[in-house]
């Protein structure tokens, strides 16, 4: 099956806006798109030009990254804007719906809700692991998109590929099934985890994002990707805003993916789940902390006696941490990322002074965030 058949008619039917840069390239005289002819001041050549809609050698280079066709693959704003673009491309207001498994990332429902788009949840199960069954025993005709985090957020448990390969197969025909892979490169390789991009091909159905904002350090250039069937990747293209990457941010990305960089990059990594298994062992011997949770991704989630006493704790030492709490099942949590060995060490410090006293009431369990 088609899989662009799921879309919305309207958005299928659409003739997407075409951009200066997107009609005419080459030349010498650029008079087409109403810029400046002069550079801004101090600033480097090419940025008074609206850059290429999608850059011909990011694209590229992420196609080799990912191991995928140039077409298959749609760069933009991070992997927020990803979800965003599907969420409009195949869900009607008023009439389609999306599937999450709570607790997870809470962007797919909020762009669900701006979109006017229902909601279906099948929790994960016991440990947090993704419940293929329960997820096709919720499903209904009106879920199109069907969002999958793995590693998870903010649990970090990773999904075995053969049960996102087993849920794609039940859901051919009836919804996209998107796998978000913002934490992939954390995974440790074997017992049958890992991306599952080397599927697509296979499954037309599928649809992974992947950021460059965690193993590759490019948060603040706000670079992702949508990975897909050509067809999907040209839909969802028709609704993309026409310059959605600024060229610093493209040159930012191209210079880290070069050799060099993917050498660091995978340095990191492996420091990163080096420093997540000593972190997991240190923090589950304190007496403050009730679980550490498994974890595939480049952050654990940490139950603690006190969960709202260990935030204000951290905060006052100058450590910011994600309060979690307000996730199912996380009521005594929090998130913390792996960073270098020493802002580990300072976290380790704070709750080591922190006793195992369990809070006893709503005032305990509250912190007053900074303005």
């Amino acid at each position: 099956m088609n899989p662009v058949e799921l879309a919305r008619p309207e958005i299928r039917a659409l003739q997407p806006y075409s951009s200066a840069r997107m009609e005419a390239h080459g030349g010498e005289v650029w008079l087409n798109a109403n810029e400046s002819p002069w550079l801004p001041f101090g600033c480097a050549e090419g940025w008074n030009r609206y850059p290429d809609p999608q850059p011909a050698a990011l694209i590229a280079r992420l196609a080799e990254l990912y191991g995928v066709e140039p077409d298959q693959l749609l760069v933009g704003r991070g992997s927020d804007e990803g979800i965003d673009l599907l969420v409009r491309a195949f869900c009607a207001a008023g009439r389609d719906a999306i599937m999450v498994s709570p607790p997870t990332f809470g962007m797919y429902a909020t762009c669900a809700r701006v979109q006017g788009a229902g909601i279906v949840e099948a929790p994960l199960g016991c440990d947090f692991a993704l419940d293929v069954d329960a997820v096709l025993a919720a499903m209904t005709p009106a879920v199109k998109l069907v969002f999958v985090c793995s590693p998870n957020n903010p649990a970090g448990t990773a999904v075995p590929r053969a049960e996102i390969l087993r849920l794609a197969v039940a859901l051919e025909g009836r919804a996209l099934l998107v796998v978000d892979e913002a934490y992939v490169e954390f995974v440790e390789r074997g017992d049958g985890f890992g991306s599952v991009v080397d599927c697509l091909d296979a499954h037309a159905n599928l649809v992974l994002l992947r950021t460059l904002s965690k193993a590759w350090a490019l948060a603040g250039v706000r670079i992702g990707c949508v990975l897909a069937d050509a067809r999907v990747i040209a839909l969802v293209r028709k609704i993309m805003p026409p310059y959605p990457l600024p060229l610093p941010c493209a040159e930012a990305a191209l210079r880290a993916l070069g050799e060099d960089g993917e050498c660091a990059m995978r340095e990191r990594v492996a420091a990163i789940r080096g420093e997540r298994a000593r972190m997991r062992g240190e923090l589950m011997a304190l007496a403050c902390v009730r679980e550490v949770l498994p974890s595939q991704a480049n952050f654990l989630a940490v139950r603690l006696a006190n969960a709202g006493a260990g935030y204000a704790a951290l905060l006052k030492a100058g450590v910011v941490v994600r309060d979690v709490r307000r996730y199912p099942r996380l009521a005594d949590a929090l998130r913390i990322s792996i960073g270098t060995a020493a802002e580990n060490d300072r976290v380790l410090e704070v709750l080591r002074g922190l006793p195992n006293v369990v809070a006893t009431s709503t005032a305990d369990l509250r912190v007053e965030l900074p303005a």
